[in-house]
């Protein structure tokens, strides 16, 4: 039965359920700009009944739980375009910073360069005896090769920085994980009684879990979803079972944390290799299962598959410096092919990758079967003899065996080629042919093969130069180079020509007036050049393969740039629908704690009345 007692006690009721209305309220504000916060609600509901003769009597409110206001449908889609987001941006702003080592659409650069280059050598064929022409072209020369190791050390520091920016990530996604792990446990003591809501705990994990979805582009798996339609038809909460995973890696498991392994120890390179370690100890790689957030995007650029040279298989900027490095070694290695072309009274190739027994075509480089012409002159300019060298599947540099022989007997070496005894002038006289004029010879371990002439003809000025049918022999081995160099990173000028330019030669022949090789020089810019990359082999013009480099890149960053703005403006209509459903609106809030207020000073007003009822009941008996 009803008693003043009992109505006193509604009134506290009224009191206290007000008091942390105002709490919460308080709270929000608090908490408006608090980034992640979810606002929070109380929930309250009539206290239950008691019985008399006349029915139920009311006993007042009861507090049931403070309700946090947060949508995981929602949420979940805001986690996507945010890691979307991050993964765009990031790929933006290292493609843009790309861009800006190819400013060739503004007539500077190495395509800007590389035209400088051929009109030396145009102005060098009008007047090859000049010196100040030869100087000219030293320089430009030296200018183009310099802007082209330039762009690859950029290329490789854009690499290495973005290799760091894996590093940093990857750390920063390990102590996250460490941390939710440590919230989920803190979470579940919380909530261990069924009655408290761990609200700022969760907007803590939410938050931390929208940032290691920027970063990494990871995964939240959770139980079933409560939503609670009564309180606020936004809800729609996740209980039970709490798992992150990344590229199929689980990193969170409830209270345990798993880490992502980093180890830049076992590649020659020294970059950062990704890793996930089973229980049992086993590692097993995960860079190439990693593709969202900024490290996806960092991945992608860097490349993920590092081979056992320290060098990775894939990512842009490795396929940019591949082309480079392809560019660069087919400029090397057309220029020296013709420059072999210029009589000289010794050649030296470059230190090779392969062995003497080794066959020329079943190597990595760029030789083709078919024949290249040694020719010797007088100290006139006149040719005095002239010897076809093959190179076919199984010819090799030299030490050839018995069973290796060319059809005319001949060891199918390049070496042995050179030395065997022919008429190579028709005159009957063996003395004056080139197996007697030449002294070619192989030297391991340095693999250079060097041709020197016999003392009794350099003492007469017969020099002797390499005249390419297709094989590309000059241009591989460098045999008598303009170029130094064998890609992008040590491109340059001979040293022969560096310490001293007047050296460079324009001729063919050494006949005075002669200008035959610096006017095949010219036309090089104009004629198709095999690029070799790996098993792949592009024929164009040096200008045409520079080109499609440049707009590769060109590409790309407009392609991202693009697709950018189109993430960006589905980002923004998403984050205003999550802010709509979470976050704390300060006019919303400050009309609830009037209305709270109000609540307040009437359950006051309930207790202030009864205080006044026993007052008056004491006055009675007195």
């Amino acid at each position: 039965m009803g008693s003043m007692f009992n109505t006193l006690n509604i009134g506290y009721s009224g009191l206290n359920a007000a008091q942390i209305a105002i709490d919460t309220v308080g709270h929000n504000i608090s908490n408006a700009e608090t980034q992640g916060y979810s606002r929070q609600r109380v929930v309250t509901s009539a206290a239950v009944s008691a019985n008399s003769n006349f029915g139920s009597v009311g006993n007042g409110v009861q507090t049931t739980e403070i309700a946090r206001i947060f949508d995981q449908f929602v949420y979940d889609r805001y986690t996507t375009t945010a890691q979307n987001k991050e993964n765009s941006d990031t790929l933006k702003k290292n493609l843009q910073e790309l861009s800006t080592y190819f400013p060739d659409i503004q007539n500077v650069g190495i395509k800007n360069d590389l035209q400088s280059y051929f009109d030396s050598w145009q102005s060098f064929s009008n007047n090859p005896s000049n010196t100040a022409l030869k100087v000219d072209l030293a320089q430009k020369t030296q200018t183009l090769s310099e802007h082209i190791n330039q762009t690859r050390v950029q290329i490789t520091n854009l690499q290495n920085s973005l290799d760091s920016q894996v590093g940093v990530n990857i750390d920063e996604v390990n102590r996250i994980g460490s941390q939710i792990a440590t919230i989920n446990k803190a979470i579940n003591q919380a909530e261990a009684g069924g009655g408290n809501n761990a609200n700022d705990l969760r907007d803590q994990r939410s938050q931390l879990e929208l940032s290691m979805s920027k970063i990494i582009g990871s995964k939240v798996m959770m139980g079933q979803i409560q939503t609670s339609s009564a309180i606020d038809s936004n809800i729609a909460i996740p209980n039970g079972s709490y798992t992150i995973q990344v590229g199929g890696f689980n990193l969170v498991d409830g209270v345990s944390f798993h880490p992502i392994g980093m180890d830049n120890t076992k590649n020659p390179g020294g970059y950062n290799d990704l890793y996930f370690e089973r229980q049992d100890g086993v590692k097993i790689p995960m860079s190439n299962n990693i593709t969202g957030g900024k490290v996806g995007a960092l991945l992608e650029l860097r490349g993920s598959t590092i081979d056992s040279n320290g060098v990775f298989e894939d990512g842009f900027l490795q396929e940019t410096l591949n082309t480079m490095d392809t560019f660069a070694k087919g400029l090397i290695e057309s220029t020296n092919s013709i420059y072999a072309q210029s009589a000289t009274d010794k050649m030296d190739s470059n230190p090779l990758s392969f062995s003497d027994t080794q066959p020329l075509l079943g190597s990595d480089e760029n030789f083709k079967a078919g024949t290249f012409d040694v020719v010797t002159y007088d100290i006139n300019g006149n040719e005095t003899a002239r010897r076809a060298i093959t190179i076919n599947e199984s010819t090799v540099m030299d030490n050839a065996d018995s069973t290796n022989l060319l059809p005319d007997g001949t060891p199918n070496s390049i070496v042995e080629q050179l030395k065997a005894l022919k008429d190579d002038n028709k005159d009957n006289n063996s003395l004056n042919d080139i197996g007697a004029i030449l002294n070619p010879k192989f030297t391991t371990p340095s693999n250079v093969l060097s041709i020197d002439l016999s003392a009794s003809f350099a003492s007469k000025g017969v020099l002797f130069s390499i005249e390419d049918n297709g094989t590309n022999f000059a241009g591989v081995t460098g045999i008598n180079r303009f170029l130094d160099g064998e890609n992008s990173e040590n491109i340059n000028l001979a040293n022969t020509f560096k310490n001293d330019a007047t050296q460079i030669r324009g001729s063919k022949s050494p006949a005075n007036g002669d200008s035959q090789m610096a006017l095949d020089m010219v036309e090089l810019q104009f004629k198709s050049i095999d690029f070799k990359s790996g098993l792949t082999i592009s024929s164009d013009t040096a200008y045409g393969y520079f080109d499609s480099l440049v707009t590769k890149v060109g590409t790309r960053t407009n392609a991202v740039m693009s697709n950018n703005d189109a993430i960006t403006s589905q980002f923004n209509a998403i984050q205003q629908e999550q802010d709509s459903i979470s976050k704390v609106s300060i006019d919303e809030e400050m009309a609830n704690l009037i209305r709270y207020q109000t609540s307040y000073g009437a359950a006051a007003k309930v207790i202030t009345t009864i205080d006044q009822m026993m007052t008056t009941l004491l006055g009675i008996k007195q």
